[in-house]
């Protein structure tokens, strides 16, 4: 959808950025698509509709893009809401925290436990990168 915004971007921040890494990483974003049953997604998860108090969530507002399809849009924000280390290091925690429980108890699942171990896999390669 928006494939030539994102390119006209890349090429006006070539001097800034790693223009043929960005352009990869959105390459291989238009390349998975969404091969589930549509979902309810927000539309515009951003820091603005989110109401924290006391460092917890109390409400997530404007639903006004809100529809049905792939849940991805509402997963841009964990690059902007949850930036510091400490976040991270936590959220990859909990997801290896998961995969592992998920993986030694339901390995008869042997599609969910490889599932799981793909998870394993990136949550230690992610720590690799930024450890």
């Amino acid at each position: 959808v928006y494939d030539g915004e994102a390119r006209q971007a890349i090429a006006a921040l070539e001097r800034r950025i790693d223009a043929q890494a960005a352009t990869t990483v959105w390459e291989a974003a238009l390349a998975a698509t969404w091969s589930g049953s549509p979902v309810w997604f927000h539309g515009d998860v951003a820091s603005g509709n989110l109401l924290v108090e006391d460092g917890r969530l109390n409400a997530v507002i404007d639903f006004g893009t809100s529809g049905v399809g792939d849940p991805s849009c509402d997963l841009a924000i964990a690059w902007t809401f949850f930036a510091d280390d400490a976040t991270w290091a936590r959220g990859r925690g909990w997801a290896l925290w998961k995969a592992l429980i998920t993986v030694a108890g339901h390995d008869a699942n042997q599609a969910e436990a490889e599932r799981q171990r793909h998870v394993i896999d990136e949550v230690l390669a992610d720590h690799c990168r930024w450890a």
